[in-house]
């Protein structure tokens, strides 16, 4: 053999690989983008601002329980709004909805003197008719839902007004109703100044958060997907149980007889069961693809006048039972109730990261972003600033974030979340993948489309 044949060249160790700041998004997934982990940050980061200015009272057990119970019906309230906005329309009248549904509970319990759980299933079939006639316009007959919707917040806030005589009705006291918006979960003596009910709820949690991403990676590694890098996985999945045993903590601490509010069990289900109908379902891959492109959604079958329909109608029977849940609450519905809960929906949804042209969007950003608006409003509330300030500041946290977004797509980047939307829609043969469909579409234009969509 010749001298080349017996030498060979040694090995060349290749560079080490410098880490680079740009690869904390991976902590959110491959799919994530810099924007949703933006929007995270800037929750911690308001959350760690107003704890120090306003000398520890912000993550205070009794701060947090009155967060929770405050703000819950405009959270459940994003969860709906962000699969209409989604789908390209918006919806004006929740607010009023909301009312008109409350009035609806509120006298059917005081004065018909129906079992609370029948007056709330009363509620959520009101609800259901309210949206089949904005469905019927918005789907079948072709009315952009801004204008119905409109329409709606006239016509639903008169009728609250009509229906209850423009007074208040409160419910009996001690009535059950109450514990839906008020209630905690039980407190059984375990000999721990710590609500046990909170201890198991949270210790579920960590476990579902560490089962979860051990079942994502190896489902992953079977199908030959790329994997999140073990790091990224590994600190995420310890971040998100630092932040639920520390949650847990601070509301199994609360005084005796609080823990963890009924009202933040019914907004984690909704997430939890909505997350997977967006993403895990025909029907939510379905309004992403009608957001995205209707006129491809069409073409490959998509019938879009049902998706069209079945987004009002969703919406407002969550918006009658954010209606329930605030009656519930305040023990009594009137003529005030609901004004302006359209408008921090709306903005919770678009500071999550919700595009406006349609087709991008999540459950978890949306929630995210009503976060941010009640944690703003608490915080300022803490530290004394007036109303009108308050307003200001939040007008300007909604145009900044709508902005990122209208700056990011104008630099050829995926506006917020795209990525994991197309996760979500590729395994689904007959809807076209976002990336492939221009997001320029204007509001509310698949409602003047839905011809062959019946």
């Amino acid at each position: 053999m010749s001298d080349d044949s017996t030498t060979s060249e040694p090995a060349q160790k290749p560079p080490a690989r410098r880490f680079r700041l740009g690869e904390l998004r991976l902590l959110m997934g491959l799919q994530s983008s810099g924007r949703q982990f933006g929007i995270l940050g800037a929750l911690v980061a308001i959350i760690v601002f107003f704890q120090v200015l306003t000398g520890g009272k912000t993550l205070d057990p009794i701060n947090l329980l009155n967060l929770v119970n405050g703000n819950a019906y405009v959270l459940i309230l994003a969860v709906g709004m962000v699969l209409v906005i989604i789908a390209g329309h918006i919806d004006l009248s929740v607010g009023s909805v909301a009312a008109f549904v409350g009035i609806v509970v509120a006298i059917s319990i005081d004065q018909w003197h129906l079992p609370w759980a029948l007056a709330l299933l009363l509620g959520l079939a009101v609800g259901a008719l309210v949206g089949a006639w904005q469905g019927f316009w918005v789907a079948y007959v072709g009315v952009p839902a801004f204008i119905v919707t409109l329409a709606g917040m006239l016509i639903f806030r008169g009728a609250n007004q009509f229906v209850g005589n423009s007074t208040s009705v409160s419910l009996p006291a001690g009535n059950t109703f109450a514990f839906l918006g008020s209630g905690y979960l039980p407190d059984p003596a375990w000999g721990v100044q710590l609500n046990l009910s909170t201890v198991v709820l949270g210790a579920v949690a960590v476990a579902l958060v560490v089962v979860r991403e051990a079942v994502r990676r190896r489902g992953a590694r079977r199908a030959g997907s790329e994997l999140v890098p073990l790091w990224a996985a590994v600190v995420r999945v310890a971040v998100l149980v630092v932040v639920i045993a520390g949650a847990s903590y601070l509301f199994a601490k609360g005084p005796a007889g609080t823990s963890f509010p009924v009202s933040g069990v019914i907004l984690v289900v909704l997430v939890l069961g909505y997350s997977f109908l967006s993403n895990r379902t025909v029907i939510g891959r379905h309004i992403y693809a009608v957001g995205g492109n209707w006129r491809a959604a069409e073409l490959s079958g998509v019938k879009i006048r049902r998706v069209n329909f079945f987004v009002m109608v969703n919406m407002s029977v969550i918006a009658a039972f954010a209606g329930e849940m605030w009656v519930a609450r305040a023990a009594a519905s009137g003529p005030g109730d609901g004004i302006g809960w359209e408008l921090d929906a709306i903005a919770a949804v678009f500071i999550g990261g919700a595009a406006v042209s349609g087709g991008i969007g999540t459950i978890v950003g949306s929630v995210v972003g009503g976060l941010v608006i009640a944690v703003l409003n608490n915080g300022l509330s803490l530290l004394g600033v007036s109303s009108d300030r308050v307003q200001i500041i939040k007008g300007m946290v909604l145009l900044v974030a709508v902005g990122l977004d209208v700056y990011s797509k104008s630099r050829g980047r995926p506006s917020i979340i795209g990525r994991l939307q197309r996760r979500a829609l590729a395994p689904t043969a007959e809807v076209p993948p976002p990336d492939k469909t221009p997001l320029d579409t204007p509001l509310d234009m698949p409602v003047e489309h839905g011809g062959s969509g019946s």
